[in-house]
């Protein structure tokens, strides 16, 4: 009589069970890793805005000038957000900046903002996370800061 070797239904069956379980957890946890990731280039570049600003009024006395929409420098590079600059009145003592992501990077809905006095907020997340309106930058899915 001749053994045979191999799996039964049953064990293949237990074994895409379970490689289903992990993925149904992996697979999100990743993803929000991913836009995790993403979203510090938004924090990264106002941050670098505002350095930049402040040397710009340091120099001229005011932040508008022929740089982004007006202030004083130029935007930050970014692959995932778009950055906006609004100036006060010439010669402006105040602005704010806007970080805004762009939709065919994954990045619908989030839009940050820091001004002068370098006061960070929410304006927008993304579809599934909260904390639009926090006086901080949401860096996590439940609205942590």
């Amino acid at each position: 009589m001749k053994k045979f070797r191999g799996f039964t239904i049953v064990e293949v069956l237990v074994v895409i069970a379970i490689i289903g379980i992990l993925a149904a957890v992996g697979v999100p946890a990743y993803q929000d890793y991913v836009m995790r990731g993403k979203l510090t280039e938004a924090f990264t570049g106002l941050a670098d805005f505002r350095v930049r600003m402040e040397q710009f009024y340091q120099d001229s006395r005011r932040y508008d000038g022929g740089g982004l929409t007006g202030c004083g420098v130029a935007a930050p590079n970014s692959k995932y957000f778009t950055f906006n600059c609004d100036p006060g009145a010439a010669p402006s003592q105040t602005y704010t900046a806007y970080a805004k992501g762009i939709v065919n990077q994954g990045m619908t809905g989030f839009e940050y903002q820091l001004n002068e006095k370098n006061e960070p907020k929410t304006n927008g997340v993304g579809t599934g996370w909260s904390g639009t309106g926090n006086a901080c930058w949401v860096r996590r899915k439940d609205g942590a800061c």
